[in-house]
């Protein structure tokens, strides 16, 4: 069932992008203080490495420069860590009598929680763990004339980039069409609510009608059809493809974009990893842009357009998450090193510019991604794995002894996952990835690379990640912080809190 409904809404976006082949930044202090207009940041870039845990940081690091190397995004000055968890639905906020944790997040409770300033229960978007609406991060900027933009290589309905353009109890509820089962939620709301109540309007619908971003670039081509198509365009925005005909927009279109709002989605669902366009040039999906150039395309399309307001742009590489639940080391790397590179293009414009707060960090950790020593495996592949006597201490805080042989199971460990073991579904073999380090001649897949990476899950960690960030502002993320807190802090730079 689809409907139409007329939403005001606004968007600000907030970019996290990671640097690839950026000279060497000076002190958060020195960044400020360097900063043209007396260090007043007008521009915010917040960029969202999804799934991206310190371990994906170290390893995308060796993998592509090295054990004494370093990630564009490990060259901004100010370095801290980022709590995660979510609470569970009903929740109370930290503090209150009725708190109630989750430890784990999942990407919409996680968005929720910057965008917003609220703790929420997983799946939630844009309401707190009660339902209640709560206004996003880019409606505010929107509302305070700010040029917006949100930029995934995800659907852009998924979670991250939809949580700050949204208002769902369920992020399932996607669209084209509405459905009870994936947009209703009466674990909140006691009884549904009418069809008409905007927390169960498809997020697609709501996106094609509240303006809240300017520029909106990604993938979920599919989530919308003619009528939202008709929808962007009454309000100005330049289409690039077509929803009404399915026709996916490619780099070629968005080279030549203009105007002050520009809508473009350039596959019907995510967009495709970097190696398989590496692998596949000819291919039509080679024809996607990549994160780095919808980076610097929304950041000049926003900066020719802010009339001296400035501009809040959030940036997504949400391929590294999804390739770590598939537990792909491969593609997860070079996910990873995609995202480097669109930190790199926000901060060749941050440098120059003098007023933009740069912030890159994650939404969560995803699949205990590991680096093990070269020539070890894992428990999982043993055919008995070490036993822990000390296993019935309830507490489990004294020392432990292991006893039992930690022998290799040949069946649950046929080869490197990237080599003759990568179709066994009981293969918990580390993959491995030769390095700059290694003399000429090693190759992936091989015992003699240097890089061995293994996971320990297809699901989510309640791990902190890691936050890099520069420019005035960057000061506040050195040390711990909490997710909500990254609300304040751009809140508090936009003048929006």
């Amino acid at each position: 069932m689809k409907r139409t409904f007329s939403v005001s809404a606004s968007a600000t976006l907030i970019a996290v992008s990671a640097l690839a082949g950026l000279a060497a930044v000076g002190s958060p202090a020195s960044a400020a203080n360097n900063a043209g207009d007396n260090g007043r940041v007008k521009n915010v870039i917040y960029m969202v490495g999804d799934g991206m845990g310190r371990t994906h940081v170290t390893a995308g690091r060796e993998r592509f420069y090295g054990a004494d190397g370093r990630l564009n995004m490990e060259k901004l000055p100010a370095h801290g860590y980022v709590s995660t968890y979510s609470v569970e639905k009903n929740s109370g906020q930290p503090g209150q009598e009725d708190f109630h944790p989750n430890y784990v997040t999942d990407s919409a409770s996680s968005a929720t929680a910057w965008a917003s300033g609220v703790k929420t229960y997983n799946a939630a978007l844009g309401v707190d763990a009660k339902g209640t609406s709560v206004p996003t991060l880019m409606e505010k900027a929107k509302q305070a004339g700010y040029r917006t933009g949100n930029v995934s290589t995800a659907e852009i309905t998924d979670a991250t980039p939809a949580g700050q353009m949204s208002h769902a109890l369920a992020r399932g509820c996607q669209g084209p069409v509405y459905s009870a089962a994936a947009c209703q939620d009466t674990a909140i709301t006691g009884s549904p609510l009418a069809t008409s109540d905007l927390r169960v309007t498809p997020i697609a619908d709501q996106i094609a009608r509240n303006g809240t971003a300017d520029v909106i670039l990604g993938g979920g081509l599919s989530r919308f059809d003619t009528a939202d198509e008709k929808a962007l365009r009454d309000q100005g925005y330049t289409v690039l493809g077509s929803p009404a005909s399915q026709t996916v927009a490619t780099k070629k279109d968005l080279a030549s974009a203009d105007g002050q709002k520009v809508f473009g989605l350039f596959n019907k669902g995510n967009l495709t990893v970097e190696k398989s366009k590496q692998d596949n040039p000819s291919a039509p999906q080679a024809q996607e842009p990549t994160l780095a150039e919808m980076t610097k395309k929304s950041i000049d399309l926003l900066g020719s357009g802010s009339q001296g307001n400035g501009f809040y742009l959030q940036v997504e590489g949400a391929l590294i998450d999804k390739r770590s639940h598939a537990n792909d080391a491969s593609q997860t790397l070079e996910e990873i090193k995609a995202f480097d590179d669109a930190v790199a293009a926000a901060m060749n414009f941050a440098q120059n510019d003098g007023n933009t707060l740069v912030i890159v960090t994650a939404d969560h950790e995803c699949a205990g991604f590991n680096i093990i020593e070269k020539g070890s495996f894992t428990n999982a592949e043993a055919a008995n794995p070490p036993v822990n006597v000390d296993g019935g201490n309830t507490a489990n805080n004294s020392t432990p002894t292991r006893t039992g042989g930690n022998t290799k199971d040949a069946t649950r460990s046929t080869g490197i996952v990237n080599g003759a073991g990568s179709g066994d579904p009981h293969n918990f073999a580390p993959a491995t990835f030769r390095t700059p380090d290694d003399a000429a001649g090693v190759q992936d897949g091989s015992k003699d690379a240097s890089l061995w990476l293994t996971y320990l899950s297809g699901n989510h960690t309640g791990a902190d990640v890691p936050v890099f960030s520069f420019g005035s502002g960057s000061e506040k993320l050195q040390g711990s912080v909490d997710n909500t807190d990254l609300f304040t802090i751009v809140g508090d730079a936009l003048r929006v809190s």
